[in-house]
């Protein structure tokens, strides 16, 4: 077999034994095909994979691998691009999950498909992130990046946050409400989509804003240029919390500012021959399903 690809690492949803099976099969299938393997170090704890393998961090895996296999859901997927952007290692996605935006290979044709993107057989595309950081009386005291989204929501309290929208440094508006939802156009089908924000095509350069339960009516989702530094300053006296692609969170307190903007490294990711972006959405989103009779 020609291939690009001599280095493959094997990452699964963490802490899950049960994807040890689908794990093992596709590590001895592309060992059998003469590559060399990677098990992800937490993958290979949790699922006992840590003998007869290579095992290596996310930072190794970064340094020493061609291309990474997430065997997970949407939030495996998610997890592993935010960690291995900064290297640049395309990701292929294994829906062992429910939904499955992302990991768009079935678990049933996991090896064939596999086999057909070791062959050179695959469609690339590249996804932004976003940087995100708190600032405290001016200083950084948080920051991370995310896929998705990053949302600020009251957290556990009961009542709205009240906070001031600025893009590029411009006032926009003073916003009570649930909180707001920065997407990208990957996080566009996540929660914001549950919040009524638009579907952003994964080519759109853009940057959606979706307000959560806003105070007024008149409060609408706004798409942003991906070039926008969006500053949401949070007003006494409500503390809130913040959320990066639903898998880290930040406690802030009133006058803290929290600054999203386009990180400089982009995700890759690459699908089998025939991916189409508009024919996932009709098969996750149940689009022209035939209707139920009663």
């Amino acid at each position: 077999m020609t291939c690009d690809f001599k280095t493959i690492a094997l990452i699964g949803k963490y802490q899950s034994p049960e994807v040890a099976e689908a794990v093992l099969r596709l590590a001895n299938h592309l060992r059998g095909l003469g590559l060399n393997i990677l098990i992800e170090q937490g993958t290979a704890s949790s699922t006992g994979l840590t003998a007869g393998f290579s095992i290596a961090s996310h930072e190794e895996i970064g340094v020493h691998a061609d291309l990474a296999v997430v065997l997970g859901g949407d939030g495996t997927l998610l997890n592993s691009a935010c960690r291995l952007a900064e290297y640049e290692v395309p990701l292929v996605g294994v829906n062992q999950g429910r939904l499955g935006f992302l990991t768009d290979i079935s678990r049933d044709v996991a090896l064939e498909k596999i086999d057909e993107i070791l062959q050179g057989r695959y469609a690339e595309e590249s996804r932004i992130l976003l940087d995100a950081e708190v600032l405290r009386s001016n200083q950084r005291v948080f920051r991370t990046v995310a896929l998705n989204d990053v949302v600020v929501n009251k957290g556990e309290l009961g009542r709205m946050i009240e906070f001031d929208l600025r893009i590029d440094g411009e006032f926009v508006y003073t916003q009570r409400s649930d909180g707001m939802i920065i997407s990208t156009p990957t996080g566009s089908t996540a929660y914001a989509l549950s919040a009524n924000g638009p579907i952003l095509h994964p080519s759109v350069e853009g940057i959606a804003l979706v307000p959560m339960c806003p105070h007024t009516l008149t409060a609408r989702p706004i798409t942003l240029p991906n070039s926008c530094r969006i500053d949401i300053v949070l007003l006494p006296p409500h503390d809130s919390r913040v959320h990066f692609d639903g898998q880290t969170r930040y406690d802030t307190r009133a006058g803290d500012t929290v600054r999203i903007s386009r990180s400089p490294h982009r995700v890759r990711l690459l699908h089998p021959e025939g991916y189409s972006y508009f024919a996932m959405l009709r098969e996750k989103l149940h689009w022209s399903s035939t209707p139920r009779h009663s």
